[in-house]
């Protein structure tokens, strides 16, 4: 009896891990320790009722309260069957398919049926959205022009492994500094002079230098906000890929509030990265307080790092909630202090979008370059422009 019971207790513990393994693949930040605990509270209630295992698991895998969806619909996607509470000991729950009609059209729901791995959904062949997940051209070219609003599981992953792998071209820039270089055109009288002297001062042996060349600096400002919650992931991937190709990057967020988190991005890992950036961040997939953000940026941060002619990238879809502060007023200053002004917006992927709200209209007279930001190609054609508008980098 006590060997059947650990094997079944197993079951239960086995589980309840890719319960926890699925919901970790759908978004929520859970670890280790979490799932251990869940198996131990789940223990303890007993299974007498599905409420009870429900919010044993919720008190220890919600920590937000917009992670509440995501745990709700993935909690009747996996334990959706009552009466596997009274054989749950004795299944693995890894290997039930759900028939086709439970499947939900919006993408959250596809998304966590999908990190379920027990949604096994067969697809209807005429079905447009159909794609061949075997890496081919069709494929890739495909996932390019794929919403990431509408990208299931495995396409957030290709997408992560393909943002990660993206050719990222370095826009140099030269500097008031120079350095000796034997095919420089201007003479380095001081250099010369110390050569000379070296030689006893009979030969005068010509020094030249040239200008310095370093990246250009480029600043990244996300909005967080529920609106944006979805697009800002990734783009915080693309941002990640490029503040370790180069070394003048610095990345801010706001949702209600600006925070710096640029540290966080110098670790080689994105998902540990961005980890630490959201458990530093408190107004993640909340309001938006555009022009308070930017007038924070403007009157704490603009002078540190805008220097050198940076571009700045700002990430949002112009829906401001607060009429308060002048955005148009603080995007002006915005433009005026950096070399260029690019504005990413998800909305434009709408072939009627029209700038009719009040963010998009004090916004958009102050920007240099308005650009869609939903799928890979924009982000793609983001690396391009971010090469351009420079001289050419001199040869080595």
């Amino acid at each position: 009896m006590k060997s059947n019971g650990g094997r079944h207790q197993g079951k239960l513990a086995s589980n309840i891990m890719h319960f926890g393994r699925a919901l970790r693949q759908a978004g929520l930040p859970i670890g280790t320790g979490q799932v251990i605990d869940a198996v131990e509270a789940a223990t303890h209630t007993g299974l007498r009722s599905r409420e009870d295992l429900y919010w044993a698991l919720h008190g220890l895998f919600v920590s937000r309260p917009e992670q509440r969806m995501i745990f709700e619909q993935g909690f009747h996607l996996f334990w959706r069957r009552p009466e596997l509470l009274e054989r749950l000991r004795h299944i693995d729950l890894s290997s039930i398919y759900l028939p086709q009609n439970t499947e939900s059209s919006k993408a959250g729901s596809r998304r966590l049926g999908e990190a379920m791995a027990i949604a096994h959904v067969v697809m209807d062949q005429k079905q447009p959205d159909k794609v061949d997940n075997q890496g081919g051209a069709s494929y890739r070219e495909v996932l390019g022009k794929r919403d990431f609003d509408k990208m299931g599981v495995d396409e957030i992953a290709e997408a992560k492994r393909v943002i990660k792998n993206m050719p990222l071209p370095v826009a140099e820039r030269p500097t008031r500094r120079y350095k000796l270089n034997r095919r420089g055109v201007v003479i380095d009288a001081q250099a010369s002079i110390r050569a000379s002297l070296r030689g006893g001062g009979d030969i005068m042996q010509l020094r030249f230098r040239r200008r310095r060349w370093r990246p250009s600096t480029v600043v990244m400002i996300c909005d967080i906000s529920g609106s944006m919650s979805r697009y800002s992931r990734l783009l915080l991937h693309f941002a990640h890929a490029l503040a370790n190709h180069r070394a003048q990057v610095h990345a801010f967020v706001f949702g209600t509030r600006l925070t710096n988190i640029t540290r966080y991005l110098r670790q080689s890992d994105p998902d540990v990265a961005l980890e630490n950036a959201l458990e530093a961040v408190d107004d993640w997939s909340g309001g938006t307080r555009i022009g308070a953000s930017l007038h924070c940026f403007n009157h704490e941060w603009s002078r540190r790092i805008l220097g050198e002619g940076a571009t700045i990238v700002l990430i949002t879809d112009g829906l401001e909630r607060d009429v308060g502060i002048k955005l148009s007023t603080e995007m002006e200053r915005l433009q005026k202090s950096c070399r260029r002004l690019i504005w990413l917006n998800p909305l434009l992927r709408y072939a009627g979008f029209e700038a009719k709200s009040y963010g998009v209209r004090a916004m958009l007279p102050h920007v240099d370059d308005f650009r869609p930001a939903h799928n890979l190609e924009s982000i793609a054609s983001l690396s391009h422009v971010l090469s351009e508008g420079s001289p050419a980098v001199p040869p080595k």
